[in-house]
């Protein structure tokens, strides 16, 4: 008889499912993915229209073709579907949330000042468009 692992437990108390070990390879085709995730391919082809950050390639002969990180994609989402019991909404939700703190994070490092000077509302202090024109004005010198 073989020994069956123990689930691990997660920082929050969850207990998480075990993961298949992915293979050290390039690209996947769907019916190792199907194997891997434990779904019929029917699914993942049904997840590809659901969710838009699943788009695996297509090979020559229309075969398609997943990423490791698209493999790994695959099995967050049947986690929140299968063991989280999260609805479709849910889970592009979850998933949508991790993408936008990519996004805030991007924008957190554009300057203040700049969309200060850049604002067209009323009550925007003269100094500020006194540096636009300044700047607008060291632009055309370097441009003739």
């Amino acid at each position: 008889m073989s020994a069956r692992k123990r689930p691990e437990a997660s920082p929050e108390g969850d207990i998480l499912p075990d993961k298949p070990e992915i293979p050290n390879k390039l690209y996947f085709r769907i019916g190792e993915v199907s194997k891997l995730a434990g779904v019929k391919a029917y699914v993942l082809r049904y997840w590809e229209t659901e969710f838009t950050q699943l788009r695996p390639k297509k090979s020559g002969t229309n075969q398609r073709l997943y990423p490791r990180k698209e493999v790994e994609l695959v099995l967050e989402i049947k986690h929140l579907l299968y063991d989280k019991r999260y609805t479709i909404e849910g889970a592009k939700k979850t998933l949508g949330l991790k993408g936008k703190a990519i996004v805030l994070e991007k924008t957190a490092l554009k300057p203040r000042k700049q969309a200060a000077l850049f604002a067209m509302e009323e009550g925007i202090p003269l100094e500020s468009w006194d540096e636009v024109r300044a700047e607008l004005r060291a632009v055309l010198k370097l441009l003739k």
